[in-house]
Parts: C-alpha cells; structure tokens; sequence
C-alpha cells in the first residue's frame, strides 16, 4: 500500500524528522488559504499522486507570489500528470501540498527497504540527491553508500554519522542527520514499511537538516496492526479492478498485453506469463485465485479480465494440489457460461483429478481449447489472440 507525501511527512514528523510546514488541499481556494496561513515570499505547489517525477511532468511549481499559487493550483488540480511511474495515461491530481519554501543548499538521498537476502534492513544513502537512485546506482554506484542494519541493535549513532559525513552532510548538521536517520529507520520498523525514502533530504542556508518529501510503501501483510495507515488510503490512485479484485480474496495487477491469465499460485503465475512472452504473446494481467479457489472467484476472475478492452484471449493454468483439477474444471465452464465468454479460452490442468477435470471441460459443449503442458498451452494461446485481432 502507498500513500501520498504529505501523509509520509506526517509519519516523518511523529518520529522526530524535520519538514516543511505545509498543507493539504482539495481546491484552489484552500491552496490559497493555506499559503496566507504559512506566510512568507515563496511557496511550492505539489501534485499528489502515487507516483515519482512529478517535477519533470509539471506537478511541482515554486510561486514567489499568492496570484501564482492560486495560478498554479489551478493549472495542477484536475491535470492528468504523466511520469515516468504513471505510465503514458498519466494519473489524475485530486489534492495539492501547498508547502512554504526551503533554501537549499545540496540535497541527497537516503531510503530504507528490506535486504531479504541479507534479512536486515538496509539504509541506502547518496549525495546526488533528487535523482532516481536507480540512475545512481547505473552510472555512479560508488556514490551509495549501504548499511545493512542489525535488528537488535537498531541504526546506532556511530554508523548514523558515519553514513552522514560519506555523503557529505557538513560535520555541523551531521548530529541533526543522525537524528534523521534513525528517525527514518524507527519509523520505517515501526509502522512496517517496505521502502521509506526521502528524496530529496536538503540542508539549509543555516545548516539544518529537512526532509523535502516522502515515500512510503506497506506491507499488506501488516495493515492489520495499522488502522492509522490503512486510514491514509487513497482510492483514487490505485486500479479499479485491483480494488474489485481484492473484494474477492484475488490477486490481480493489470498489464499492458492482451492475454488474459487465471492460475493458482503466485510462482506458476509469473511462469506462465514468462512463458506466453516467450512464445510471443503478452499477458494482460497477473491473477493468482489461491488455493482455495470457488467458482464464485473463477467468475469474478473471469469479469475482471473481460473488463479489459484490449483482451484477445485467456489461458487458464491449474496446478492442481490443493486445488483439484475437477473443481477448477466445474468453474472454468460455469463462469464462461455465465459471462457468455466471447474470447477464446485455452485451459491447462495438471495435477489431482486431472483426467475427471478434463473430461468436464470436454463435455462442457464450449469451444475451450486444452493445453496439454505449459508449452503447448501457451503456444495455443498466443495463437488464438493473435487470430482474433
């Protein structure tokens, strides 16, 4: 789960980090209000959406006076922002961070994710500051420095410093960046993050340390334990279907291809959709219905697919072990019949009652066309959609 930055400072400031003053605003009249009540000669004007880049699209405008603030707020609200993270539909701006200004003098980057192999987290730091660290790690990887940090002990002060003078935080803001830091890590630990950045982390004209955004990424798995963090969701951002999807217990994430996928388990998921690529073909969607999958879940798979306009066909890939081949077989042809599925279907089963599933299929009387392994299926099913277009 993400959340837009303003609600990462939010969790920044309650763990003791410096930010700006700012405030969040639906319309221009509040964008306008809210500079007034901030005072001063210069103001940013922030798009908030779920995605990087926003300066480069034209979602981020300084305004040295309250007439460019209210033209600003006006010109972002409602835009449809494209980034290089939105995709070229870009992404609708519902909400402004009016945030007053920061004299900057050098800006760098710090961020947290999870180091699985290590099973630590890691603290990742850079002096280029504002850029994407993937760049950074590309062109100039000795310019981050990485601290992989032990559970036990937490990020302590000495490797804090240590990691603030490598980047070249002056030695006379460097107690502030330690404070930073481990405020960064202890937020990040607490509230179950899995990846934390600040991007750009500035110092000032008068040599203190703030955090000029945020970002902040969940574990699903944890929300449970954060009501005030699931709170901060924003629908708006996140993809209709997903939504739809996660009604039903599903795993669904939409794609740019035209091949529909339905398969139990995460792992065959992504084997699958490798395998229609390397046939070449292209998968619409990723969608794992569990183990425990009903016919109630296939149909809705099935719905949810076939929102897609650009859906040309789908293939079905079941290995049954839990999930018996049989069952699977009885809601792939109730779910077609019930949504008088028009593209065609190329299903593969494996595994208990295979013979029993396929016979069902069989004698369904519907025009599905069987997959005898993963090759053949895909081979079947990338031919299918590539007919029907």
């Amino acid at each position: 789960m993400k959340i837009h930055e303003y609600q990462g400072k939010e969790i920044l400031r309650e763990f003791g980090v410096p930010t700006p003053r700012g405030t969040a605003c639906f319309n221009t009249d509040e964008a306008l209000a809210a500079a007034k009540q901030l005072g001063g000669k210069v103001w940013v004007v922030k798009a908030q959406i779920h995605a990087g880049g926003r300066g480069k699209g034209g979602g981020v405008k300084v305004a040295k006076s309250l007439d460019e603030v209210s033209q600003y707020a006006q010109q972002i609200l409602g835009m449809q922002l494209v980034t290089h993270q939105t995709g070229p539909e870009g992404q609708k701006v519902r909400r402004l961070l009016i945030e007053e200004g920061a004299a900057i003098v050098k800006e760098f980057y710090v961020g947290m994710v999870v180091d699985r192999v290590a099973q630590r987290v890691a603290l990742l730091a850079s002096s280029e500051g504002g850029m994407e660290i993937e760049e950074v790690a590309k062109h100039s990887p000795e310019k981050i420095q990485t601290v992989r940090i032990d559970p036990a002990a937490g990020l302590d002060v000495d490797e804090a410093a240590a990691v603030a003078r490598a980047i070249g935080i002056p030695e006379v803001a460097n107690a502030e960046a330690v404070k930073v830091l481990q405020g960064l890590y202890q937020a990040f630990v607490e509230k179950d993050a899995m990846l934390a950045e600040i991007n750009p982390l500035i110092v000032t004209a008068d040599n203190h340390v703030v955090a000029l955004d945020a970002k902040f990424n969940f574990d699903s798995n944890a929300l449970y334990r954060h009501p005030e963090v699931v709170a901060m969701r924003d629908l708006d951002e996140e993809d209709p279907a997903e939504i739809e999807a996660s009604k039903f217990d599903l795993s669904y994430i939409s794609l740019d291809g035209d091949i529909g996928c339905l398969v139990n388990g995460a792992g065959l998921a992504m084997a699958t959709m490798d395998i229609i690529k390397l046939y070449g073909g292209s998968p619409a969607n990723f969608l794992d219905v569990g183990g425990g999958a009903t016919t109630e879940k296939v149909t809705e798979a099935f719905k949810l697919m076939l929102k897609n306009p650009h859906l040309k066909a789908i293939l079905v890939n079941i290995f049954g072990g839990i999930m018996k081949c049989d069952v699977i077989a009885e809601g792939v042809v109730a779910a077609a019949r019930q949504v008088h599925l028009t593209v065609p279907l190329v299903v593969r089963l494996e595994g208990t009652n295979v013979d029993l599933g396929k016979k069902i299929l069989a004698e369904s009387g519907l025009p599905i066309i069987s997959g005898n392994d993963m090759a053949d299926a895909a081979q079947k099913v990338v031919a299918a959609a590539k007919e029907a277009k």
